[in-house]
């Protein structure tokens, strides 16, 4: 989209109350400002646009370069008619206010109707264009009404004079059935050479094309402004249905094809991923479970077994203890197996018992054992009495020999 600053140049003089155009000339001129303010302003919302009469008493501003829409319309109404034509100056005064301008980036632009016979030579004009072009500044002629005098040939010489890269651009409209507005949408002085004008433009050309009647019920010679909003949000909701049976329609062939949406595929193999993680998390926490069931289960035989028949017998203390805590009782067997496999007398084994240190790291690591337990501490206390015990008995003192 071109940011740009534009400044329309309207004929006021006494030639515009002619009724060749529909109703009038300036009614007709009027109707054609309105469609350019509002393809200007909607094709970049930074645009701005401005005002400004080059008949009656002189050159006279009615807005500068602005991008408020109501702010232009409305000094659009109440016009005197009267004078000539001075383009000349007009121009020069449009130049004047686009140097001024707020936003240095914007593009500058100069947009002249001319209703009116000019009373200026080709000279005085290519002038004017050569300063304009010097100054980067593109210049669009509207040329209607009178053709007198040798005006086409007056308005061509100042084109080609300012014209840069085909930036600058003429429309001859003659009188006739046509709106001038009619005539200006199709021009690139509406469009702004396909880049500006966007929605607005396909609307307002929708409605050149209906035939001059009134829809919705609004004149839009009475209120060009309602008129052109109206067909505009109908074009909108227009496309936006078309979008919605577009995409209806896509869904519906999919579905014939036997081809799910993109999404539910998705959200299915989604749906599947969570499912096999929680199935593989129960597993994994079952498998532990049993795990830990069978080393329970495994230690209480191996402490009855060995109980019941071994000579490393366990008194009623370690039994009650072992049912009180099987992890405890399953590291105290499994700690005097591997004694017991080193050594097969019943000296190492309570060698084993009477090694603190051994018991209390092999404590110490189990998960949820305080070695300084007073019921732990009456455990070992107890194993090592009857450790002691059992030494007494087979080794006697040497007096009683």
């Amino acid at each position: 989209m071109v940011l740009e600053a534009t400044m329309i140049c309207i004929d006021n003089s006494e030639w515009m109350r002619n009724g060749d155009y529909n109703p009038s000339r300036f009614q007709a001129q009027a109707d054609a400002v309105n469609l350019i303010c509002g393809a200007k302003t909607q094709s970049n919302p930074e645009n701005t646009v401005g005002i400004l009469t080059m008949a009656g008493k002189g050159v006279r501003v009615l807005t500068t370069p602005t991008c408020d829409l109501a702010k232009i319309l409305a000094c659009m109404h109440g016009l005197d008619i009267g004078g000539d034509l001075n383009i000349a100056a007009g121009i020069q005064i449009a130049q004047l206010a686009l140097k001024h301008r707020q936003n240095k980036n914007q593009r500058q632009r100069i947009i002249v109707f001319a209703g009116s016979p000019v009373k200026y030579d080709k000279k005085v004009l290519e002038l004017i264009g050569r300063k304009l072009k010097k100054n980067s500044v593109a210049l669009d002629i509207v040329d209607f009404g009178e053709d007198d005098d040798g005006k086409p040939e007056k308005l061509e010489a100042l084109l080609a004079a300012v014209n840069n890269n085909e930036s600058s651009h003429i429309v001859h409209v003659p009188a006739g059935p046509n709106a001038l507005s009619d005539v200006l949408i199709s021009s690139p002085i509406f469009t702004g050479d396909g880049e500006g004008g966007s929605g607005f433009a396909a609307a307002a050309a929708a409605a050149a094309a209906s035939g001059g009647e009134y829809d919705f019920g609004v004149d839009p010679n009475i209120d060009p402004e309602l008129a052109l909003a109206l067909r505009v949000s109908m074009e909108e909701e227009r496309a936006r249905q078309e979008a919605a049976a577009k995409r209806a329609a896509e869904e519906s062939g999919r579905q014939e094809k036997g081809e799910e949406p993109a999404s539910t595929s998705q959200d299915a193999a989604m749906t599947d991923r969570v499912n096999v993680t929680s199935d593989e998390a129960t597993e994994r926490v079952s498998d532990l479970m049993d795990d830990d069931t069978a080393l329970v289960e495994e230690a209480i035989s191996i402490l009855m077994n060995s109980s019941c028949s071994g000579p490393t017998m366990v008194d009623a203390d370690m039994l009650e203890a072992t049912n009180e805590d099987q992890e405890l009782a399953m590291a105290l067997q499994m700690s005097m197996e591997d004694r017991t496999k080193d050594s097969s007398s019943q000296s190492d084994i309570s060698s084993v018992l009477g090694d603190q240190s051994f018991v209390s790291s092999i404590l110490a690591s189990l998960p949820g054992v305080d070695p300084n337990d007073p019921s732990v501490k009456d455990l070992l206390a107890s194993l090592q009495g009857h450790s002691e015990e059992k030494k007494n008995e087979d080794n006697p003192p040497s007096d009683e020999k």
